[in-house]
């Protein structure tokens, strides 16, 4: 599948030594609980933020909010420069979102479902658009079938072009193998590196053999706070494994 099938000519301008993602003292607070606990961090762009840690540690939290779907209670969300809080429509237009849950309708065509999104984004020439992500999911012939009639594999691959359609510069990925059998995997593997170039991706995930081998940047949470963040290469992963497990034993605060 060749990368212009996907990519489209847009360039992203944005400053080299600007973060894409900058998370400065992060926290989100429901009644008691802090979810996300004065977390710090800044992604610089082209980047494949890899995020792991146990059950309630605050993961899909941060990615709500990188994802602008919920606010940070303390601190503040910058991406490519725009505070999410300022301007959060602005924000989510670079931002493409890809969940286990499919945020699709099942009740509507596969091309339905991507030319709502492409006219919500304001997306020029959404027809030719969504065809080009069609095709580039291996979905044109299935393209007038309504979505509840597909294979988990089939409505990822849906969810990835539903993603895509703005053509955005960040991408969060929310525990996207969850349910896939290994060919849809594969499929899904293959989608995500041939948009990878340009782009900053961020992932959460409990597979640590998928994230670590995607990854150039990882992230561990536990209770809400970063226990370990750290570029790839500087990881001894003797020493990560070990580390991670003691991480996941700690649970939820």
């Amino acid at each position: 599948m060749p990368a212009s099938d996907v990519q489209t000519d847009q360039a992203t301008d944005q400053p080299a030594d600007q973060p894409a993602i900058l998370v400065d003292h992060v926290s989100k607070i429901f009644g008691s609980r802090r979810a996300v606990d004065d977390l710090s961090l800044s992604i610089p762009h082209g980047a494949f933020l890899s995020i792991f840690g146990p059950n309630g540690a605050g993961k899909t939290t941060l990615l709500r909010m990188l994802a602008t779907l919920s606010r940070p209670s303390e601190g503040r969300i910058v991406l490519g420069g725009i505070d999410i809080k300022e301007h959060p429509e602005q924000a989510r237009e670079h931002v493409g979102l890809i969940s286990h849950r499919s945020m699709l309708y099942d009740d509507l065509t596969a091309y339905e479902n991507l030319m709502i999104a492409a006219r919500l984004y304001g997306v020029e020439n959404p027809d030719a658009r969504v065809r080009k992500l069609l095709d580039a999911v291996e979905l044109s012939h299935r393209s007038m079938d309504v979505v509840r009639t597909f294979s988990r594999g089939m409505t990822q691959r849906i969810s990835i072009a539903r993603a895509l359609v703005a053509d955005p510069d960040l991408v969060l990925l929310d525990e996207p193998y969850s349910g896939l059998d290994p060919h849809a995997v594969d499929v899904f593997d293959q989608i995500i590196a041939t948009v990878r170039e340009g782009r900053t991706f961020v992932m959460v995930s409990h597979d640590m053999d998928k994230g670590l081998a995607a990854c150039s940047h990882v992230l561990v949470m536990a209770r809400g706070r970063k226990a370990a963040f750290a570029k790839k290469e500087e990881i001894d992963f003797d020493a990560f494994s070990a580390f991670y497990k003691k991480t996941v034993g700690m649970g939820v605060a």
